[in-house]
């Protein structure tokens, strides 16, 4: 009796929440957890792995819906699940329609390219939002102490900016470039 007492002190005074919505808040965020958990083991962490613009979109989505089941009183545990649920599901969806590059091409973003051997293709930079100063760190987090090392730099559709170095006169397989914006 005198713990419960306590905790209805600590919970009015810090809080300002009654003791049963601070149980069931706690008991939300653990049904949520769970649920998240299980629904990412289901259909795969890439569900929060590095991110196109339908994954951006999937995460935010993941986030919002936890944050309305364990706060909101107007969205059960049982009804925030059945969200995720089905955003996972539209994800796993898209995945699967990202096969056809007509949709991967209206959801995902396309690998550009940034620099052709020395050349910097200063237009590139300009529609992928990369400055120079974002192509030299990235150049240097790669070890290149020269552009003549460079092969290519390759913004992907992730945000990544992947480094492709010299190795004599090694060429790069048109396979590798083949989804690449010049």
């Amino acid at each position: 009796m005198y713990s419960n007492t306590i905790l209805s002190q600590i919970t009015e005074s810090l809080f300002d929440i009654e003791e049963k919505t601070l149980v069931l808040i706690i008991l939300s965020a653990i049904g949520i957890y769970i649920a998240i958990i299980i629904y990412t083991r289901i259909f795969g962490k890439r569900s929060f792995s590095k991110m196109s613009s339908f994954d951006f979109a999937m995460t935010v989505s993941v986030g919002s819906m936890i944050a309305t089941t364990v706060l909101s009183d107007s969205v059960n545990l049982s009804e925030g699940a059945l969200g995720l649920v089905m955003v996972y599901a539209l994800q796993l969806l898209a995945a699967y329609f990202r096969r056809f590059s007509t949709f991967r091409k209206i959801i995902d973003n396309q690998p550009t390219l940034l620099m052709d051997g020395e050349e910097i293709l200063k237009e590139n930079l300009k529609k992928v939002r990369v400055t120079e100063g974002d192509l030299r760190s990235k150049l240097r987090e790669a070890n290149v102490i020269r552009l003549s090392d460079v092969k290519a730099v390759i913004f992907e559709t992730t945000g990544d900016m992947v480094v492709l170095h010299k190795d004599d006169n090694t060429e790069i397989e048109p396979w590798i470039l083949k989804d690449v914006k010049r």
